[in-house]
């Protein structure tokens, strides 16, 4: 895979001490719908293919330690990134801790990172449309207890593939009528959401200005991200945050 970018490293004015990535689909050693880094267990790929793909993404990103995987279940749950069996069941882990890394992963649904500007805290988020609605993002925030902060907006859905219902676009605007401008009727009766903006939005009605990223498309960028809503059966990727 020489020459092969196979993680993305986000651009953006963290302090020196947090070190972050999501990694593409591309380096790893699954087969077929799974091809090829696929860090996720629990989407019927090969269990020791799986355990390949972490150690080989625990030694391209030099990670101090496995991630902190979470039993992902699209909810506004928050909690503190520590190693346990079963997983944790939340969409959301956060730490002040040097050496532990949260983690998320994704296949169209949004990973948000945040760091503390002082380098003391970071928080990694899984940001599908329910956790966004029913506040995953300010209970992360909340649970932090910093009110400057920095976030990054990884490889999600773009707006030009994200079809939703008019009961989704409602639940928005009974929220805020802020999220208005995150959906594009479709001549079909259903809309076009933007995810980005819907985070961003959410972000700034936080107090939350220093956001950076977005502008990818899981969808359509075939060759890099794994896509649930274009493949079905499929891998993830992974988007971990650490502090040194």
């Amino acid at each position: 895979m020489s020459g092969i970018k196979q993680w993305l490293t986000p651009e953006w004015p963290a302090p020196a001490n947090i070190h972050a990535a999501t990694t593409l689909r591309v380096g790893g050693v699954s087969c077929g719908v799974y091809s090829s880094l696929n860090p996720a267990m629990h989407v019927g790929d090969d269990t020791d293919l799986v355990k390949q793909n972490r150690q080989i993404i625990k030694d391209l990103l030099g990670l101090p330690g496995d991630p902190v995987w979470l039993d992902q279940i699209h909810s506004n749950r928050a909690v503190q990134a520590v190693t346990t069996e079963p997983l944790q069941q939340a969409d959301a882990s956060y730490t002040a801790e040097s050496g532990i890394v949260c983690a998320v992963m994704t296949a169209d649904c949004l990973p948000l990172l945040i760091c503390s500007t002082d380098g003391s805290q970071v928080a990694a988020i899984h940001g599908g449309w329910r956790g966004l609605l029913t506040g995953v993002i300010g209970n992360t925030v909340s649970a932090m207890q910093d009110s400057d902060l920095l976030v990054w907006l990884g490889p999600a859905i773009g707006p030009g593939c994200f079809e939703v219902g008019a009961e989704v676009r409602d639940a928005f605007l009974e929220k805020s009528a802020a999220f208005l401008s995150a959906f594009k009727q479709q001549s079909n009766g259903k809309w076009l959401a933007d995810i980005y903006q819907l985070a961003r939005i959410d972000l700034g009605m936080l107090g939350i200005d220093k956001v950076y990223g977005g502008g990818f498309c899981t969808g359509t960028e075939h060759d890099r991200f794994y896509s649930y809503r274009r493949d079905k059966q499929t891998g993830r990727m992974a988007t971990l945050i650490w502090r040194a």
